[in-house]
């Protein structure tokens, strides 16, 4: 059986034209031996076979629809996953015979990003919990797909993808201009997968852990004090803050914040409010104080994104 990802031979970065015309194309960009991505735009009417994965890679697949939808097929356990318009999903496959059908109703515009294990293994870290670790040792188990993360599509994530899809016409280093942004893509997407494992926390911890995020989750715009939080989760302000940083490896102000930029990132996407409504809308009075904090957290500045 054929390797997915080995597909260059005397050249760093090889783009196959699965189909292309004047208004449709299905593109298959190798960029290197262990990253390759599929870039679709297809017209409502027209039909196209499947996509095909079959062979004992173990691998990272993460689908981005931005229009229409799309249907994955596990064809060793039968399951199938549909991915929706505006949605990322993150699979991992160890041996696969995966097809991703596009539906022939509606316009489909996708991404779809593959990562070989061997990818991930460059960047391991010392600490178990990090969650390039967990995925790659998740990845040496014998899974045919299992779904791990799905989430709604962010401007910051399809500002990314546009810098991807830039790289293909380019000549000059598009293959290493590609690998960085797709690393900065990974970056970005897998810090939002939580993988905190609960076996190392006690009871009384899981309990107010939970309790402390699910009052934040709800109030994040205009939070509790920390000693309302605390008295809301049955705890002294010293215990649930060592319990939060603990858990959730950042502070209770910075997982606040890290809330309210995640939500003014799916704003930006909608494009319906300008930055300073957005910086109100999250809970920042101030839209110079929120554009300073997101270019910390994003390495881009919301204007930017708006002008997507």
């Amino acid at each position: 059986m054929d390797s997915f990802f080995f597909n260059i031979t005397d050249t760093s970065y090889k783009i196959t034209n699965i189909l292309k015309n004047k208004k449709e194309h299905i593109s298959r960009v190798d960029i290197s031996n262990g990253i390759v991505y599929f870039d679709v735009s297809m017209d409502s009417l027209h039909v196209v076979k499947p996509l095909h994965v079959e062979n004992l890679d173990r691998m990272l697949a993460i689908v981005v629809v931005n229009k229409g939808s799309i249907s994955l097929k596990d064809n060793i356990s039968q399951n199938i996953y549909k991915v929706e318009s505006n949605n990322i999903n993150i699979f991992a496959s160890s041996r696969q015979d995966l097809s991703i059908q596009i539906n022939q109703n509606e316009k489909t515009e996708m991404f779809v990003l593959f990562i070989a294990d061997f990818i991930l293994k460059r960047y391991l870290s010392s600490n178990k919990n990090e969650v390039i670790n967990v995925l790659y040792k998740k990845l040496q188990d014998e899974l045919s797909c299992e779904l791990l993360d799905s989430r709604v599509t962010d401007a910051l994530s399809l500002y990314i993808i546009d810098k991807i899809l830039a790289s293909k016409s380019k000549e000059y280093m598009n293959s290493i201009k590609c690998e960085h942004n797709i690393l900065e893509f990974l970056i970005h997407r897998l810090s939002l997968i939580d993988t905190q494992d609960n076996k190392e926390l006690s009871n009384d911890e899981i309990c107010i852990s939970k309790s402390s995020k699910d009052i934040l989750l709800r109030s994040f715009v205009n939070p509790p004090s920390i000693e309302v939080l605390a008295h809301l989760c049955a705890t002294n302000e010293t215990k649930l803050k060592t319990i939060f940083k603990k858990v959730h490896k950042t502070t209770i102000y910075g997982y606040i914040q890290n809330l309210r930029l995640q939500k003014a990132n799916l704003l930006l996407k909608e494009q319906y409010l300008n930055i300073g409504q957005i910086a109100k809308e999250v809970g920042y009075k101030h839209q110079g104080h929120f554009s300073k904090l997101f270019f910390e957290n994003f390495g881009v500045y919301p204007k930017d994104l708006l002008k997507k």
